[in-house]
């Protein structure tokens, strides 16, 4: 299947935070791509990847990046799609990631989530083209209602723990 998401990274040794979005996504279904592109030691090459990315019948771009965090927003100076930035955690925890990502001129918005953020990334990607795909939103709407599920049975543990163990 073509992908529909291309997950991007400063580096390879990114690939720890952002296989959590390739995780999410290949559970969902949803086909993906996933490469390293340095906006500062390969800049052509991301210029060239930002602007065929739409005609490639990409829909969303999720793109990780630490320290300077400058990939998102050239990715996003290029392509009309949707971009996600994902700031990784390097020096400062990650603030100065996120900081980067979020300080983008205006006109060329960069959805961030938080630091090593990449699942809630892949969920937001799906969300965003759950809006004119409705297998994508039944994924989402389905992944989303097992939230409660998870929570509700949290909460049965707790109180077999609680009258177990803080009888007061």
């Amino acid at each position: 299947m073509k992908p529909l998401v291309s997950i991007i990274m400063g580096s390879t040794s990114d690939l720890p935070v952002m296989e959590k979005a390739c995780k999410w996504l290949e559970q969902q279904e949803i086909p993906f791509e996933i490469n390293a592109l340095s906006a500062h030691r390969t800049p052509d090459a991301v210029e060239s990847f930002a602007k065929g990315a739409k005609a490639r019948g990409i829909r969303v771009i999720i793109a990780g990046a630490g320290m300077a965090a400058a990939l998102p927003g050239v990715i996003a100076a290029s392509t009309p799609l949707p971009v996600i930035g994902v700031p990784i955690k390097g020096m400062l925890d990650g603030l100065d990631a996120m900081l980067s990502i979020i300080q983008m001129p205006p006109g060329i918005p960069v959805a961030t989530v938080g630091v090593n953020g990449a699942q809630n990334a892949a969920i937001l990607a799906a969300e965003i083209m759950a809006l004119a795909d409705e297998k994508i939103a039944a994924k989402v709407e389905a992944w989303k209602a097992g939230l409660g599920v998870k929570i509700e049975k949290a909460n049965k543990e707790l109180d077999a723990i609680k009258d177990y163990k803080f009888k007061c």
